[in-house]
């Protein structure tokens, strides 16, 4: 397909990146390591004891965390997670720290710096790899705006012996191939982040809020074995092979005609365009994007709309006790601001209470 029949099509990609990546690590700690396991087992009990459900911020080495009242369903006995990874760690636990490096981290830095940052950390706390970390899952996807959707779960051929189309209303939001070492998602990331993972900050990297399909793979270990992909040195070095076999021969989304042998179907314009994008992968311009600052956004507006609402409330209770037919929006500001400072306001909690949630946003979900 030349770029002049691209412009014509009716789909653009807006993103492609990591989307959450999974990782075992083989750590020893050194002589005078800070990692201390009876402290951490002491605080979860106390947290356990308090029946706090909230995580409780915690420093370690570098960085700062919180600390998970339970520990995971796997078997670790402690989980500490913060903007940048969520690790499942025990002390006699073999890989004994487990990390998951979620949405939010990998669309703000690469999936390689990360794995960096993990390093240092556990340097910092006195351990360090005595052999290779393992990756065991990789979610990688491609947001394409799609202006009208012409394709239906018929029009994909796949290897995968289980499929399933999700619907609402009538109207198709999800289409799943495959169930264990590789699933393809194509759904509609708009309903998807609406009714189901809030992650509104996506708005923002697209610059567009509606008509937007994620292609997604979920890969998993055995898979990532089979090309080689072990470390985070392989994933950079064998990406590209590893999602031109998805793309080209285990899913296909093609134009359905009569020719009983589906593989003779011509391929969907759109997955020309994937399968040309993944082939130059390595010079797709970099989208840099910063998940926090844009999450940070999103989250001001949303609160803005909320306070102006409630403030339009306000207004009119202070109109009906006055007797008045109006009110500016400088004087109902102002009218809140004083029942807070008289009903409500106190120096010192405010201050702790803010920091409380400047911990919460920077080391949980933001």
């Amino acid at each position: 397909m030349t770029s002049s029949e691209a412009e014509n099509q009716n789909f653009r990609l807006l993103l492609h990146g990591f989307d959450t990546i999974q990782c075992a690590y083989y750590l020893d700690p050194r002589i005078g390591a800070s990692l201390d396991f009876q402290m951490l087992a002491s605080l979860k009990e106390s947290l356990r004891q308090s029946k706090n459900k909230s995580p409780r911020p915690i420093i370690l080495g570098n960085a700062e965390f919180l600390l998970h009242p339970s520990g995971s369903p796997s078997g670790y006995p402690f989980i500490i997670s913060n903007e940048f990874f969520k690790i499942e760690l025990g002390e006699f636990n073999i890989p004994n720290f487990f990390v998951t490096f979620p949405s939010q981290a990998l669309w703000q830095d690469s999936a390689y710096n990360l794995h960096n940052k993990f390093i240092k950390w556990a340097a910092s706390v006195g351990y360090e790899q005595y052999t290779n970390e393992s990756l065991s899952r990789i979610d990688y996807c491609f947001d394409y705006k799609i202006e009208q959707l012409d394709f239906d779960e018929d029009s994909f051929v796949s290897r995968a012996v289980k499929d399933s189309k999700y619907r609402e209303n009538g109207k198709v939001q999800t289409f799943t191939f495959g169930k264990d070492d590789i699933v393809l998602r194509v759904y509609d990331k708009v309903t998807e982040i609406e009714q189901q993972s809030d992650k509104a900050w996506f708005f923002i990297l697209w610059g567009e809020d509606k008509g937007i399909w994620r292609i997604e793979w979920q890969i998993r270990k055995d898979i990532l074995k089979t090309f080689g992909i072990v470390t985070f040195q392989n994933l950079k070095e064998r990406l590209g092979n590893l999602l031109q076999y998805l793309a080209e021969d285990h899913d296909t989304l093609r134009i359905p005609t009569g020719d009983s042998n589906r593989s003779r179907w011509l391929l969907h314009p759109l997955w020309i365009d994937l399968q040309e994008k993944i082939k130059t992968l390595e010079n797709l311009e970099v989208c840099e994007v910063y998940g926090q600052t844009a999450s940070l956004e999103e989250r001001k507006m949303q609160i803005i709309i909320s306070v102006y609402g409630y403030l339009k409330r306000l207004a009119a209770i202070r109109c009906i006790q006055k007797k008045r037919n109006k009110i500016s929006l400088d004087d109902a500001g102002t009218y809140m601001n004083s029942l807070i400072k008289d009903k409500l306001h106190e120096p010192l909690s405010w201050q702790m209470d803010v920091e409380k949630r400047m911990k919460e946003m920077l080391l949980g979900e933001w």
